[in-house]
């Protein structure tokens, strides 16, 4: 396996346009941790080879205390073999470090391992932190970065744009700020509203204007603009980042490098199939601490790999290989790829270039939807 993603299912309080597993209650951490370590256990026959990336996600991976982090560090040292230089990286939000009684310290991240930090900020104005019910203040997330760059070199922003009632001239300060603390790292996502989400019910509710697709774009080619004029290379739809400073860990995701998923709701991959443990707390700590794997999978098809491949590709700089998708999948698909794409390079929204089909500047806000018309159906 290439990658081990630990998924700590926690957070502080709920955001309100996210829909990924988690709980705001913390009684039960200690217990999760336990379980985290069991199957970290039960699974270290999957990883024939060191692991490249370790990336703990969630959830707010920083709710853990030094002791609980410590634990999940010494059972992987115990079962898994690291690479030399291997890319260790955590999720963190500011107001977990930010009061006498923050449990941990940058200094025991980095005494850890860990040698790249992605900081959950969203936004450095306080009305749209309020919007999004983030439990960190503008004035914590630049404190805690202005920290963070003392101990690391290797830093990830998270900023969300499109959200209802950012002028664009809020997102270039949003950007402008996150610029200033000198990092080479930007990760940016469009507000998407999800169903079961707070946000859903407040624009449902007319409390909250809709998101707006065209400001949305505005903010994206805003975006991109000032980031390649200071020179980071936009390598994926939403990332940004210096040369030397591509995630190691998403890269992998995006080239169908195999990885092991730990925890409740975590999903793994093998190349052939895709498995996910169940997304319950009490369930999955329960079935784990029996030494059962709380498992679905699926056998992907050749036409299951084919799409996935058509939908990172579009999403990645280099795009896709016209030559791995003959290799791959021969030449049948390759034959249909062609002739799918071909309206869509007329109209300048693809272009080919050295054998790959890559988006292009027009054409990138739209990514994912022209991806969906390439798939074999």
């Amino acid at each position: 396996m290439y990658s081990l993603y630990i998924h700590i299912p926690f957070c502080r309080q709920a955001c309100h346009y996210c829909d990924f597993h988690f709980s705001t209650t913390l009684k039960r951490k200690p217990e999760m941790v336990k379980a985290l370590c069991k199957e970290l256990e039960l699974r270290r026959v999957e990883a024939s080879t060191p692991l490249q990336t370790i990336y703990f996600g969630g959830g707010t991976p920083s709710v853990l205390t030094s002791v609980e982090l410590q634990e999940i560090f010494s059972t992987i040292h115990k079962h898994y073999r690291i690479a030399s230089g291997a890319e260790i990286t955590m999720e963190v939000n500011p107001d977990d470090f930010s009061t006498p009684k923050s449990e941990l310290s940058l200094e025991l991240l980095k005494e850890l391992g860990i040698n790249r930090l992605s900081i959950g900020v969203q936004s450095f104005f306080e009305e749209d932190l309020l919007l999004m019910n983030r439990a960190h203040t503008a004035e914590q997330a630049k404190d805690f970065i202005a920290q963070a760059v003392q101990y690391f070199d290797n830093i990830t922003l998270d900023l969300i744009y499109g959200i209802p009632g950012m002028t664009l001239a809020r997102w270039k300060e949003n950007i402008l700020q996150a610029l200033s603390f000198g990092i080479p790292h930007l990760s940016a996502y469009a507000l998407t509203v999800e169903p079961q989400t707070a946000l859903y019910q407040f624009i449902k509710k007319g409390k909250i204007p809709p998101t707006n697709d065209g400001q949305a774009k505005e903010h994206f080619y805003l975006l991109k603009d000032l980031l390649e004029a200071k020179g980071f290379i936009h390598y994926e739809l939403s990332n940004f980042g210096k040369e030397g400073y591509f995630s190691r860990n998403n890269t992998a995701y995006w080239e169908q490098k195999p990885y092991i998923g730990i925890g409740p709701s975590a999903h793994s991959y093998t190349g052939e199939e895709r498995m996910w443990n169940i997304s319950h707390n009490i369930k999955y700590i329960e079935q784990i601490s029996q030494g059962i794997l709380p498992q679905e999978r699926e056998t992907l098809s050749l036409k299951d790999r084919y799409n996935e491949r058509i939908m990172t590709g579009l999403r990645i700089q280099k795009g896709i290989s016209t030559e791995a998708i003959e290799r791959d999948f021969g030449e049948f698909f390759l034959n249909y790829l062609k002739k799918e794409a071909l309206p869509y390079i007329e109209k300048g929204l693809l272009v080919y270039h050295n054998g790959h089909i890559i988006t292009s500047e027009k054409g990138l806000f739209l990514s994912d939807g022209i991806a969906s018309d390439l798939f074999m159906l």
